[in-house]
């Protein structure tokens, strides 16, 4: 069956409204327009984000259900403490977005491509430089080991994609990122789509109409800026699960 999709055009940065989301492909909004900064903003202040592969025209989507983690969800259990001390790991923000980008952009052993192509890249780099996204990383010693990307909308972090060399890194990056996130802000993350692996983390789902209402109480409580200055930072490790 044929699939009509409004086709957004590079002077209008504005979307078609969500009640207009398909739900089979759950989500899937509209086609085309570009991945200038004002763009993507924009849809991340409106529950929209992009998601297309090499052969596919720019796709935007704002799907029924979000996965999200509440404050305090992300805790260091022993496990993850040990893996810290095992493997001497020390965690930074903003210290190299672009080689975390290029981690999550390479496939994993079950993909046969990537969605991060290099326009997705090129995107978020900018998104980066003008203050919106922001990385963590997971070192040991001067070895990136570890880590993830997202974008900051007020108060509320919408992860993109995170990675790991090392056991258990990505999920080090998610505690390190919630931890940081909660010196300033409640603490809340988006993870767009459920999977296993998030649920497992302790992730929940919301529907759409709940999530638009988060948005609208946390998209204008910005953080300051110097509050995602390249630095490292330390993992209170004192808090259990």
């Amino acid at each position: 069956m044929a699939i009509y999709l409004p086709e957004l055009v590079a002077h209008d940065v504005s979307f078609p409204p969500l009640h207009r989301a398909l739900t089979e492909p759950d989500g899937l909004l509209a086609m085309g327009g570009d991945l200038s900064v004002p763009r993507l903003m924009n849809a991340y202040a409106n529950a929209i984000f992009p998601w297309f592969s090499d052969e596919d025209p720019l796709l935007w989507w704002s799907p029924s259900v979000r996965a999200v983690f509440a404050p305090n969800s992300l805790q260091l259990n022993r496990t993850l403490r040990k893996q810290i001390r095992r493997y001497k790991l020390h965690f930074s923000v903003n210290y190299a977005f672009a080689k975390v980008m290029s981690h999550c952009a390479a496939p994993r052993a079950t993909q046969l491509g990537t969605w991060i192509l290099p326009q997705m890249q090129q995107a978020y780099l900018q998104l980066h430089l003008q203050g919106h996204a922001h990385s963590l990383e997971v070192w040991q010693e001067d070895k990136l080991v570890g880590g993830l990307y997202g974008v900051m909308v007020g108060s509320l972090f919408c992860g993109e994609s995170m990675f790991n060399l090392l056991p258990d890194t990505a999920k080090l990056a998610l505690v390190a990122l919630q931890q940081h996130l909660q010196q300033k802000a409640p603490g809340w993350i988006d993870c767009q789509l459920p999977n296993p692996f998030l649920m497992q983390l302790g992730a929940q789902t919301i529907e759409r109409d709940d999530y638009c209402a988060m948005l609208q109480l946390y998209r204008c409580q910005l953080l300051p800026l110097s509050h995602w200055q390249a630095r490292h930072i330390t993992l209170d490790m004192t808090i259990d699960a």
